[in-house]
């Protein structure tokens, strides 16, 4: 009867399929925060990081950004209008891939991983220089949860927290 138990169990666990789930590293704190355009606005909504063939890309809600001091950080949840996009392309990207009216053909899109829960952090605070005041956001990610399209496997607890600072005037 204990052979049997034992042989059971052995069973059990070689037929446990883990999904071939691979929790990578995804590191874009050496690259810098870009967006389209000569300088950042409130009304800007599309901001990303670019490594060799990954791109980061974290899409605001329009009115997100604000020209005014934060009390702290303010949350705001990912959701239909707010989305952090990861995304692994055939070939080396620039920045011309998000920001050209029409994306040029390649690199294309191996693989995109989107979050489907998660907050955008956002700390704004203002720098008086003279009569000029600009607004320096601060931009952090938590509780990141990406889920791959193709194959609907999440990967959670993913450690990217520090997006970027930009500046608006």
């Amino acid at each position: 009867m204990r052979n049997i138990l034992l042989f059971v169990f052995l069973i059990s666990l070689y037929s446990c399929d883990d999904g071939d789930l691979q929790i990578e590293t995804i590191n874009f704190d050496d690259s810098q925060i870009q967006y389209c355009g000569s300088s950042p606005t409130t009304e800007s909504t599309v901001f990303f990081k670019i490594v060799n063939n990954e791109a980061l890309i974290l899409t605001l809600k329009s009115g997100i950004l604000k020209n005014e001091v934060s009390e702290g950080e303010v949350q705001y949840p990912i959701s239909g209008d707010t989305k952090v996009t990861y995304r692994i392309f055939s070939d080396k990207l620039s920045k011309n891939y998000f920001c050209d009216a029409v994306p040029p053909i390649t690199p294309t899109v191996i693989e995109e991983i989107e979050a489907l829960s998660g907050f955008v952090l956002i700390t704004t605070t203002a720098k008086v220089e003279g009569e000029t005041t600009t607004y320096e956001h601060t931009i952090k990610l938590s509780e990141i949860s990406l889920v791959n399209k193709t194959n609907d496997q999440r990967i959670t607890d993913l450690r990217i927290n520090d997006f970027g600072t930009i500046t608006t005037k």
